[in-house]
């Protein structure tokens, strides 16, 4: 009883705070508008907004590990698989500079979606041509200006906890720009708040959450010739093999495309 009550003055918290929150990033966005182009600044207040919700969450344990990967001032493809709706207050405790690449439909969320607008993040829509293709020419851009930026290169949150299939997008952007991919292991999210439910968690008193950042995958560290299909090949092979290690399983067991494996949808 005490856990439930806990996660709904926690729960009250969330939503009173927001208007809060969105008020300091609009001032934080007029003050440094006129000399900080990248919105770097904004983006960093974002991440203690974002990542506090998931380090004060009542029974969440996250961790962050390997966060020395993403050096502060370089830029990267970040990219991570993907559980749960909260992934990304999760992955704000990473406190690195990037880019979100996000549906189109969270930038309409009350303040969290409108702070993603101040912050020049990049919208998609799923499944339209021209909008893949200006989502593509916007993180170039931000690449080229000096901004990481962050995908799921699933495209989609995983019902079971396994890493499925990666779009290309990531990748072909990576290896255009000639910047290094940072694979990220994200697990026990999607026991915190499974896909296609809102039922936050509360069946154990701790839940691990862990994020695990592994070093940079560059063209160059591949075999002579390798273009975006072996860096996406290459980077999923990690993530799966990083991901098998964490829970003590075989790769295979992790591996969404690996056949009739067992389906964990506890992802601790």
């Amino acid at each position: 009883m005490l856990r439930i009550a806990a996660v709904l003055l926690f729960a009250l918290y969330f939503v009173l705070s927001q208007p809060l929150w969105f008020a300091g990033a609009l001032v934080i966005t007029l003050v440094t508008a006129p000399f900080d182009r990248r919105r770097a600044l904004l983006h960093r207040y974002t991440c203690l907004w974002g990542g506090h919700y998931a380090l004060l969450m009542p029974g969440w344990d996250v961790r962050v590990l390997g966060r020395e990967h993403i050096a502060p001032g370089g830029v990267y493809v970040l990219c991570s698989n993907h559980q749960s709706h909260v992934d990304t207050l999760v992955l704000f405790t990473l406190f690195r500079h990037f880019k979100w690449v996000a549906k189109a439909s969270v930038f309409r969320v009350p303040f969290i979606g409108w702070n993603m607008s101040l912050n020049r993040y990049v919208a998609l829509r799923r499944g339209d041509n021209a909008s893949i293709a200006a989502m593509i020419r916007s993180c170039r851009a931000n690449l080229d200006a000096g901004s990481s930026v962050f995908m799921f290169p699933e495209g989609t949150r995983s019902r079971d906890g396994r890493i499925h299939g990666f779009k290309h997008g990531a990748f072909s952007l990576a290896a255009e720009a000639g910047v290094p991919v940072v694979p990220i292991v994200l697990d026990g999210t999607s026991a915190a708040l499974p896909k296609s439910s809102w039922r936050i968690g509360l069946d154990r008193a701790r839940l691990p959450i862990m994020v695990q950042v592994l070093p940079p995958v560059a063209l160059a560290d591949l075999a002579p010739g390798a273009g975006a299909a072996e860096l996406r090949a290459e980077v999923r092979a990690r993530m799966i093999a990083a991901l098998a290690a964490s829970r003590g399983v075989t790769p295979a067991e992790v591996d969404g495309q690996a056949g009739s494996g067992p389906r964990r949808e506890d992802a601790s």
